[in-house]
């Protein structure tokens, strides 16, 4: 299985994000961009990749010890950013230190249960809202959303996320998401 544990925006913050894209999709050369559906929109915390089914009891188990260690924290989609020329992502505010936090987790578990994980990097929160195959000009789409401020909500759980690859072949096909494991954080004091 291809994995990756997870933050999970819930539908009323998605709601208010899919309107700010939906008003992104009107600017110039919007359509020469490959928009990620709303069904799809997650928080990266540790990409696993392939995952051997063998590690997922000890995996399971230690993103539970991984959320049972972390209190939640208040989360808000703000504002938005790229990645050089290629890529348009909503940003977060509120709980950064704590999603750094479960991030560092999330990859520890993973790795004490035997998944060969990428190189470690500083994690930087963001949900990938659309891609281009082309170098693009992404700034306007940026200055855009430079007013976006969700409404905040509470990070209450972890989640452990199937990525289905498409296989069609069909252009704009995109990846299918399956949660396939959840685990509640602690309750803030």
């Amino acid at each position: 299985m291809r994995l990756f544990a997870a933050v999970l925006p819930p539908a009323p913050a998605a709601g208010e994000l899919a309107l700010a894209v939906d008003r992104l999709r009107t600017l110039p050369g919007a359509d020469a961009l490959r928009w990620t559906g709303r069904d799809g929109w997650h928080f990266t915390l540790a990409f696993m990749g392939e995952v051997d089914d063998s590690l997922l009891p000890e995996l399971h188990e230690r993103l539970g010890r991984a959320a049972h260690r972390t209190a939640s924290f208040p989360l808000r989609l703000h504002r938005g950013g790229r990645f050089g020329r290629r890529a348009l992502w909503a940003g977060v505010a509120g709980g950064l230190e704590e999603m750094r936090m479960l991030a560092e987790r999330a990859d520890a578990a993973a790795r004490r249960s035997g998944v060969s994980m990428e190189e470690h990097r500083r994690y930087h929160p963001h949900l990938t809202i659309a891609r281009s195959r082309d170098d693009a000009d992404l700034r306007p789409y940026v200055e855009a959303l430079d007013t976006f401020e969700g409404t905040p909500w509470e990070v209450a759980e972890l989640a452990l996320v199937r990525s289905n690859l498409p296989v069609s072949g069909v252009r704009g096909e995109q990846p299918r998401y399956e949660t396939v494991g959840s685990w509640p954080l602690e309750r803030a004091s």
